[in-house]
């Protein structure tokens, strides 16, 4: 797989520089560069790379300002590069896959290429799901639909979050989803519980849940999401409830519209 790339700074010697840092990765493609804001945003909607490493620090339209410019069409990879750390937690809030500082270090950009990989290979595979949806329903609509209906096959877990950056506490905490243990509701707070920490995180349960694969994360009750995976024992109570132990020790209580979940663990 070949990774389309545009290069965008408004220092000639930077791009140089990134280039020849990039040159080693035999699958990169640097197919053009730019080197204001206006024109990164013109060559992005032409060429629609799949990845953009992106100077922040750009004199009239900066780099988040590129973001927002894309906004109509669907957005590249973002790979921000720049010399001052302090935009580091903004960065992560345009859902940038990562922060490089100046001068890059081989070892961080051969760690963010791997971040992108992943995400350009799980989008891949969802398109080709799509496609294969659109085939079938031309030419066998019956199994067309059985796959509609068939959740726990072919429905691609791509659109579903891997990494999930939380600012807590003036940091950006990069949490792989697959340690989340549970995660419990405090108005339009989620504080985030993995084996290790605890992190709040400013969303809605209701939007957190459109993130999360829901074959792995599911709704116990309407304060508490549980990962099936690491639920370890289920103890009955009394009214219908029960009470799921988690991998850590912590018990989380299922509430009787949620009983279905349980059903699951109890053959």
């Amino acid at each position: 797989m070949t990774i389309r790339t545009i290069l965008v700074d408004d220092e000639s010697l930077a791009i140089q520089g990134l280039t020849l840092r990039l040159e080693p990765f035999a699958d990169v493609e640097i197919i053009d560069t730019a080197q204001n804001g206006r024109e990164a945003i013109r060559k992005i909607k032409t060429h629609k790379p799949d990845l953009v490493f992106l100077d922040i620090q750009m004199p009239g339209f900066d780099g988040f300002s590129v973001v927002q410019g894309l906004m109509d069409v669907e957005p590249p990879l973002f790979v921000f590069v720049t010399a001052y750390a302090d935009h580091a937690i903004k960065a992560f809030e345009a859902q940038a896959m990562d922060y490089l500082l100046k001068p890059v270090d081989p070892q961080r950009l051969a760690d963010a290429l791997d971040r992108v990989r992943r995400r350009l290979s799980e989008k891949k595979a969802g398109e080709e799901a799509e496609r294969l949806k659109e085939v079938l329903a031309e030419v066998a609509p019956e199994a067309a639909e059985q796959v509609s209906g068939d959740d726990s096959e072919l429905v691609s877990s791509s659109r579903f979050e891997k990494l999930i950056n939380i600012k807590d506490r003036g940091q950006i905490f990069r949490v792989d989803v697959d340690t989340i243990e549970r995660i419990e509701a405090a108005g339009d707070y989620m504080c985030i519980y993995t084996a290790d920490n605890s992190l709040i995180l400013r969303e809605t349960m209701k939007d957190l849940e459109k993130r999360l694969d829901p074959r792995v994360f599911q709704r116990v009750h309407r304060s508490w999401i549980v990962n099936l995976g690491l639920v370890r024992q289920v103890k009955p109570h009394t009214n219908g409830e029960c009470f799921l132990v988690l991998e850590s020790g912590a018990d989380v209580k299922v509430s009787r519209s949620y009983r279905d979940v349980v059903a699951r663990f109890v053959h």
